[in-house]
């Protein structure tokens, strides 16, 4: 089934211009419906007052992490099958091998273009 490319997407960082830049890059991919937040707090509120089919976030934010976001989503009923792809500047084996544990879809590395976002969302949602 091909992806439903008109639906709700957040991304999650604490720097603007990094936001501007991805919710760039899933334009030109295709989706229409891009939201944001600016730590793993205000996403977390915003999952819960909405429905989202894919979360983009960073991980090095405060005061809550893009990690103890994704821990959040998995713990709770609402929110655990929410597909989730994390990015990071660090390539730390330990971090990789953190996030698959605790529930991560995917992982991006920064920096990284419009080929390698659309590929690592195909890996997580299906072709579009």
């Amino acid at each position: 089934m091909a992806v439903d490319l008109s639906m709700p997407v957040l991304v999650v960082d604490d720097y603007q211009t990094m936001i501007r830049i991805i919710r760039n890059l899933l334009t030109q991919i295709g989706f229409k419906n891009i939201d944001e937040a600016k730590d793993g707090r205000q996403a977390l509120e915003k999952m819960q007052a909405g429905r989202y089919g894919l979360v983009i976030s960073d991980w090095n934010m405060e005061p809550m992490t893009g990690y103890e976001l994704l821990q959040q989503v998995r713990a709770s009923e609402q929110l655990k099958a929410t597909p989730f792809i994390m990015i990071t500047a660090e390539s730390k084996t330990e971090n990789v091998i953190a996030a698959k544990k605790a529930g991560v879809n995917n992982y991006i590395v920064k920096p990284f273009n419009a080929e390698t976002l659309k590929g690592k969302v195909k890996a997580v949602l299906g072709d579009f």
